[in-house]
C-alpha cells in the first residue's frame, strides 16, 4: 500500500540514507572526493540498517520497491570492494543517486506484509533471487562505464576510468557468469518447490514472472555461450546483457509494480 504506516525508526534511517546518498551524488565537486565518499558510506551504512530493521525491527514486508532497493544495496557493496582496489573508479555518483531513489521508494511502496504461513523455503528463493539481481545489476553498471569509456576513447576525450578498460571487461562477464548460477539455482529452486513457495500443484507456475524469468535466463545462457564460443564483446555482449537485465527487471520488480502500483493490490 502507498504511504503505508512506516515506523519513525524506518523513516530516520530511509531519510538519513537518502540525504547522504545526494551529498554524495550531488555535492562532490564542492565538498571534494573525501567527504563525498565518507558520505556514500554513511548512506550505504544507514539503507543496510533500513534493510536490517525492516526484517527483524518490524513484520517484514515485500514489493518491487524493497526489491530495488536490496539490489541497490548489493551493487553499493560491490562498489565499496572495488573502490578499495581501485580508488579513482568514477562510479559513485551514480550508485549514490540510485541508493537515494531506491531508499526513498521503498519507503513509499513497502510492499506486502509476509504471510506466518509462508513456506520455509521462500527466504531463500528470495535471497538468491535478489542476489542475482544485485550481481546483474553490478554487471550493467559497469557495462555502462566501459561503453562509455570506450565512445569516449573514440571521441579522443577524457577517457579515465580508474581501471584498466580490459579488467572492466572481465570483471562485467564475472558478474554476469555469478549471476547466472543464481538464477539457475533461483529457478530451480521454483521449479522444484513450486508447490510449498507458491501453493501450486503444478512444477511450475505459469505466469508473467515466469515467462520473463525464463526469458532472462536464455538471453544470459546465450551471452555466456556467445562470448566463450564466439568471442563476443564491445557493443554486441553489452546489448545482450542489457537484453537480459531488462527482461530480470520485468520478471518480478516489473510485475509487482504493475500489481502494487496501478492495480493497488499485492499479487
Amino acid at each position: 500500500m502507498i504511504l503505508a504506516s512506516a515506523s519513525p525508526m524506518t523513516v530516520t534511517l530511509a531519510i538519513g540514507a537518502a540525504v547522504a546518498y545526494s551529498v554524495s551524488a550531488m555535492g562532490a565537486a564542492r565538498l571534494g572526493t573525501g567527504v563525498a565518499r565518507a558520505a556514500v558510506r554513511l548512506g550505504w551504512l544507514l539503507h543496510g540498517l533500513m534493510l536490517l530493521w525492516g526484517l527483524f525491527g518490524e513484520a517484514p514486508r515485500f514489493g518491487f520497491a524493497p526489491a530495488l532497493s536490496v539490489t541497490a544495496w548489493l551493487v553499493a557493496a560491490v562498489y565499496a570492494i572495488e573502490s578499495r582496489v581501485y580508488p579513482l573508479l568514477q562510479t559513485r555518483w551514480a550508485l549514490s543517486a540510485l541508493g537515494a531513489v531506491v531508499v526513498l521508494l521503498a519507503l513509499l511502496f513497502p510492499g506486502s506484509l509476509l504471510h506466518a504461513s509462508a513456506s520455509p523455503w521462500l527466504p531463500l528463493h528470495w535471497a538468491l533471487g535478489i542476489a542475482s539481481y544485485g550481481l546483474f545489476g553490478a554487471a550493467v553498471v559497469h557495462a555502462w562505464f566501459m561503453s562509455r569509456t570506450e565512445e569516449r576513447i573514440r571521441l579522443a576525450a577524457d577517457s579515465r576510468l580508474g581501471m584498466p578498460l580490459l579488467t572492466m571487461e572481465r570483471l562485467t562477464f564475472r558478474f554476469v557468469g555469478a549471476g547466472f548460477l543464481l538464477l539457475s539455482a533461483t529457478l530451480l529452486l521454483g521449479l522444484f518447490f513450486s508447490n510449498e513457495l507458491y501453493g501450486s500443484a503444478t512444477p511450475l507456475k505459469w505466469s508473467h514472472k515466469t515467462a520473463f524469468s525464463l526469458l532472462s535466463w536464455l538471453t544470459f545462457a546465450v551471452l555466456l555461450v556467445g562470448r566463450a564460443r564466439f568471442g563476443w564483446r564491445g557493443r554486441r555482449a553489452v546489448r545482450v546483457l542489457y537484453i537480459g537485465a531488462g527482461f530480470l527487471l520485468l520478471a518480478y520488480v516489473g510485475s509487482r509494480f504493475v500489481m502494487e502500483v496501478f492495480l493497488g493490490r499485492a499479487p
